[in-house]
């Protein structure tokens, strides 16, 4: 079996961006098994935290395996299936807090390179900010929902930070894991640790699929299947943000589910078939601050017939949105990747800073698209947060 760090040569970025986007995301992935000296460095101090969420509401989330026995997987054949977390505002912090991966997901990363000296459950030691299982809020109206689909290879759980950051501000919290399209990422019936969908580089088909699978997980919340407390949340007041690749998916979305009103893109391509007709609901953009675009923008952008607003965020990289330059730099592995590499992924930002940026935005867009709260950040962004530049292509 090929290494699951191993990534051919991409191409050049704007021919086939997303292969360019995987090679790097690998190589960050890999730097946290890489590195002797770093691996030695961090070993005294294992525990790392996401940075704490800022709303009111103390946080909950659980996990989901969910099972489309109507469609067959594009990849591997057999059912579709997803794993997912729910964040949602809880009645109480009191409880365990819940690990950030599973102890075989902790496992499987750091074994990769033969790290075996580390502690196996050191990834699953990172401290979060949600209880396992606490019980939710009941507010009237129900709960709003968000959607998250991450970049390929990439876990739902490197999106954490910004879910627990939602559910504090009364959103419930819906990450996504598609199957053979994140790793590694623990299943019922195993570890799946390679990006199946990746080798083959049919982007666009996936982002059709992960579409059918935000449909999927609607209906099965409500019909009640997917959770216990399922009647608090309201799937047709939905909204979904993706990155990289799940960008391309929010779009996607958008364009074929009318539960999902409205959506955000960090940083992600759209392909022919995201860029097929209008899209009259909400759709933002926040761009890489490296002058690094990806394909589709300015056309997606001339068919975004409702609310529309593509933000550069100054100094970023492709991933600042994800949690995964916070806890490197915490565990001491920043010298691991290039300057190049890392500017590439975190930009020049302080990386929680970055994360922070996202979480306002993202806090922001939502409270306004799906509650209708004023929000003077999407009025004047770069009044608020310098950082956040307001793009008119139309203008350019």
């Amino acid at each position: 079996m090929p290494h699951p760090c191993v990534s051919p040569a991409p191409p050049r970025r704007r021919s086939a961006p997303l292969a360019l986007s995987l090679a790097l995301l690998l190589a960050a992935g890999c730097a946290l098994t890489a590195g002797p000296a770093a691996a030695a460095a961090s070993a005294e101090r294992l525990f790392a935290a996401l940075p704490a969420p800022t709303g009111a509401s103390p946080v909950g989330t659980t996990d989901l395996h969910l099972v489309d026995t109507g469609r067959e997987d594009p990849w591997s054949g057999g059912d579709r299936e997803l794993m997912v977390t729910l964040w949602y505002p809880a009645r109480t912090d009191a409880g365990r807090p819940a690990p950030y991966l599973t102890e075989a997901e902790s496992e499987a990363i750091l074994s990769q390179d033969g790290y075996d000296h580390l502690p196996s459950d050191a990834l699953a030691r990172v401290r979060t900010h949600a209880v396992e299982n606490a019980p939710p809020v009941r507010v009237g109206g129900g709960l709003p929902l968000v959607v998250l689909s991450p970049g390929a290879g990439v876990s739902r759980t490197w999106m954490s930070s910004l879910g627990e950051e939602l559910a504090s501000r009364g959103f419930a919290v819906a990450g996504i894991d598609h199957r053979n399209e994140a790793a590694p990422v623990e299943f019922p019936d195993g570890l799946v640790e390679r990006c199946g969908a990746c080798a083959t580089q049919r982007w666009e088909d996936g982002a059709v699929n992960r579409a059918d699978d935000v449909s999927f997980l609607l209906d099965e919340l409500e019909e009640g299947r997917a959770w216990r407390w399922s009647e608090l949340v309201v799937t047709d007041r939905t909204g979904m943000v993706g990155h990289s690749w799940g960008g391309a998916a929010t779009a996607q979305t958008l364009l074929t589910e009318e539960r999902v009103t409205a959506g955000l893109n960090l940083d992600g391509p759209y392909y022919p078939a995201q860029l097929i007709g209008e899209i009259d609901r909400p759709l933002a953009l926040l761009a890489n601050g490296q002058g690094q675009p990806w394909e589709g923008w300015e056309e997606r952008w001339a068919d975004l017939t409702g609310w529309r607003q593509w933000i550069t965020v100054t100094g970023s990289g492709h991933s600042t949105a994800l949690d995964r330059g916070v806890l490197m730099e915490q565990l001491g592995l920043r010298d691991t990747l290039t300057p190049e590499q890392w500017r590439a992924q975190f930009g020049d930002l302080p990386v929680e800073h970055g994360v922070g940026l996202v979480r306002a935005y993202s806090t922001a867009y939502f409270d306004h698209h799906l509650r209708g709260g004023e929000q003077p950040l999407l009025d004047d962004p770069e009044g608020v947060h310098p950082e956040l530049v307001v793009v008119d292509p139309d203008r350019a």
